[in-house]
């Protein structure tokens, strides 16, 4: 959802105030999205505000794509394949910088459109099998068998988007799932022209039409665990769903400043951030959620509205809960943890569920 904090006493950089708390904020993130924990140190230990840490990355993330060129032009297309997926990575959490002007807001879709060709790239290279699927309102990568048993969509949370869930992808591949990592309004390459929609039961709709199945599983990270379950209890379609640091209930006034800020900037402006957040409340729909769910929670989760999982897993009527004690916000620090566990269980329960 927001930018998560570290846990106190986690591994962070040392970087001169105001830059070293927000860098800090933003490392279990990036490490738990694959981005080098030293790297990510040398990289920003010496920018002096948050918005030279967004420059940092980008310019890292240009160093991953140059090495790139040079691996392909040597002929070792994995090495290539390798950097560039890097490349996106990084990209992606340069958007992450905060935005107080048109500039920045120009540097972020510019940063969003290089990663989401970065991931072009490395997928030609290392998945040429992989297919670019579009619609109305999303786009993404399908990867995966052609004949797999099981499709599962990857959902991202408000500031976040396709290139980012790397690790997440990964475990469900390897376990013989396709998998659709997607942008929708608001996220990832869409965020220039778009904004956030409460009703994202419709794109997760679109894309599952798009795909051409008759029944999915979900995963989604952030606020991307409260589409996933507002999907799950709208669209029969939905065989199985996993919510990881998911919002069952926001509260306007409850947020934080900086997160109604970015909020506002998602959504189109205050009042639009304002009416989305209302809309944020499972409470109604937790019991209409028929499938298998799963829902993973950080004990040191400090987002407001993400730390009440347990009571959207009592109220859904197959839910199950996992509670990771040392787990922040999106568990970068506890992979681990949940990562495989919830891999495990979601494959399972798309295997057990009956078609459709």
């Amino acid at each position: 959802m927001s930018t998560p904090s570290t846990e106190p006493g986690s591994p962070g950089p040392v970087l001169p105030d105001p830059v070293s708390a927000f860098a800090a904020a933003q490392f279990s993130r990036a490490t738990g999205a694959g981005l080098d924990p030293h790297v990510y140190l040398r990289a920003t230990g010496g920018a002096a505000s948050p918005g030279a840490w967004g420059e940092a990355l980008v310019r890292t993330a240009r160093e991953y794509a140059d090495r790139a060129r040079e691996a392909a032009a040597s002929g070792s297309a994995v090495s290539a394949g390798a950097y560039e997926q890097a490349a996106a990575r990084w990209f992606h959490f340069a958007t992450l910088a905060p935005r107080t002007s048109a500039a920045d807001s120009a540097h972020h879709a510019h940063a969003a459109a290089e990663a989401d060709a970065a991931m072009g790239r490395a997928l030609a290279l290392l998945e040429p099998g992989a297919r670019r699927i579009q619609g109305p309102s999303f786009t993404g990568w399908l990867r995966g068998p052609a004949d797999a048993s099981s499709t599962v969509i990857v959902v991202p949370g408000l500031d976040s988007g396709k290139e980012e869930f790397h690790r997440v992808t990964a475990a469900l591949l390897r376990r013989g799932s396709a998998v659709f990592a997607l942008d929708g309004p608001g996220q990832g390459a869409l965020a220039a022209t778009t904004t956030l929609r409460a009703d994202y039961d419709q794109v997760i709709g679109q894309a599952v039409d798009a795909l051409g199945l008759d029944r999915v599983g979900l995963i989604g990270l952030s606020l991307g665990g409260y589409y996933v379950a507002r999907s799950a209890a709208l669209d029969p379609r939905v065989a199985a769903a996993a919510v990881v640091s998911g919002p069952y209930l926001l509260d306007w006034e409850g947020l934080p400043p900086a997160l109604r800020e970015l909020i506002a900037q998602r959504a189109g402006g205050p009042g639009a951030a304002r009416e989305f957040t209302a809309e944020v409340d499972l409470s109604v729909l937790a019991p209409r959620i028929r499938c298998p769910l799963l829902v993973v929670d950080g004990g040191r989760d400090l987002v407001p509205g993400v730390t009440n999982g347990s009571e959207l897993a009592r109220r859904a009527p197959r839910g199950a809960y996992l509670l990771v004690p040392e787990g922040d916000h999106l568990l970068g620090n506890a992979q681990p943890d949940w990562l495989p566990a919830t891999a495990d269980w979601l494959t399972k329960a798309l295997a057990a569920a009956p078609a459709a």
